[in-house]
């Protein structure tokens, strides 16, 4: 078995904190078995080395190895991706095809950003794991795999599961072994010796003499909050690298490169009032939706009294009823429905009342009605649609979570509306 140094050597993995060198052990213990294993920690940190060190030390060595980034696949296609499809399967399958699954047998597949996967995908992808078989999109034939899955996710999973976006009973096989590995502001002593890594690699890239942070300005690089963990570092040690002529790098230099947000900040949280005062307005909208149609079905229900009974009788039966439309004043006459500006409507159709019949259910008035209703809920629905799409940037799959609906069904909207 190799030790941790050699394991780091081996795979450029710079850095001699403690919660690393337990993560790559770990890795190095699980590795001779199959067993599943979760690569949990920020965006940034690494997590891709930890599936190819486990690879390269089991007997799967020699077998394929597939990283798939599950968040980079829409969610129409990624089963296709994962499992294969046959011929006709879908408009654009023009040939059989084979999936992720069937061309990496016998070796390993990385599932990266696993948190993002639909909950259809998860299902067949709990199959696989349970007993190794899956089935291609448009197929009924069941086949067969020997693939070691190591997953990956900056999700937190408790979150997503309590949200209903990540089964609980595929998080415990995927997680039969977790792997954390620590954000770049836990590993404080790695800062310096990354960056003047980075630092040297650019030098020699470039070819031009390496930068040096003075005192001070490496005092604020271990301070400074890294949000974007190491590869938020990795970017900036290159920035500078290639603009500045000056190889001797102030804290001034230093802090012109990097946000404000300061060395002792917190970190960054996502302003989740947004998103909660979307969802308030939606349910606000759909309650007015609502009250609408219950209103409309009054009138109707008020109409058809009208033209059964009379006016007076009309109004002597359902004075909530008349009270609940025109307020709390009603007029201190007799009611002439044809006067009133809410059944205006039944005027326009230039017929008298006893032209129609008792059984006539079909009126022209419930048709304006509901051709108005359906045009007031197109609307609102165009409405949260384009609110949604911009506040998440035009991203149709984070809108359609959003809204609650497919992410196919979002593309058809957006196509039926022409938005």
């Amino acid at each position: 078995m190799e030790s941790v140094q050699a394991i780091k050597q081996r795979f450029e993995i710079i850095g001699n904190d403690p919660k690393l060198n337990r993560a790559i052990e770990k890795a190095i213990q699980v590795a001779p078995t199959d067993i599943s294993v979760l690569v949990v920690g920020e965006s940034g940190v690494g997590k891709e080395s930890i599936p190819k060190i486990i690879h390269s030390l089991s007997h799967r060595k020699h077998g394929k190895y597939i990283a798939v980034n599950c968040g980079a696949i829409p969610e129409g296609t990624i089963d296709s991706e994962l499992f294969g499809h046959e011929k006709g399967a879908f408009t654009g399958a023009t040939s059989t095809r084979e999936g992720y699954f069937e061309v990496a047998d016998g070796g390993t597949i990385f599932l990266d950003e696993v948190g993002e996967l639909p909950l259809t995908t998860q299902v067949r992808l709990l199959r696989v794991l349970e007993n190794g078989e899956f089935i291609k999109v448009g197929s009924s034939q069941v086949q067969k795999t020997d693939v070691r899955i190591v997953a990956a996710t900056n999700v937190n999973m408790f979150d997503a599961i309590e949200k209903g976006k990540f089964r609980e009973d595929l998080y415990y096989r995927l997680s039969t072994v977790d792997i954390p590995l620590p954000p770049l502001r836990d590993r404080k002593d790695d800062i310096h010796l990354l960056f003047r890594k980075f630092a040297s690699d650019f030098a020699h890239k470039y070819k031009m003499p390496p930068i040096k942070l003075d005192d001070n300005a490496v005092q604020f690089l271990l301070q400074f909050r890294w949000s974007g963990n190491i590869r938020q570092l990795r970017n900036v040690a290159e920035q500078i690298s290639v603009l500045e002529t000056n190889r001797d790098i102030s804290v001034a230099t230093l802090q012109s490169y990097l946000p404000a947000e300061g060395s002792n900040l917190p970190s960054v949280i996502k302003d989740k009032k947004s998103e909660s005062d979307f969802s308030t307005e939606r349910e606000i909208l759909y309650k007015v939706l609502f009250d609408m149609k219950s209103d409309l079905n009054d009138l109707k229900k008020l109409t058809m009294e009208l033209m059964q009974n009379g006016s007076s009788k009309v109004q002597e039966t359902n004075k909530n009823l008349i009270q609940k439309i025109y307020g709390s004043n009603p007029p201190d006459s007799e009611i002439d429905f044809e006067e009133q500006p809410r059944v205006s409507y039944i005027s326009n159709q230039k017929k008298e009342e006893d032209d129609f019949e008792e059984h006539d259910d079909n009126f022209t008035f419930a048709e304006t009605v509901e051709e108005e209703e359906i045009l007031k809920l197109e609307e609102k629905e165009i409405e949260l649609i384009k609110k949604s799409l911009e506040k998440n940037k035009g991203k149709r799959k984070a809108a359609a979570d959003e809204l609650g609906i497919s992410e196919r069904t979002l593309y058809r909207k957006i196509k039926q509306f022409d938005l």
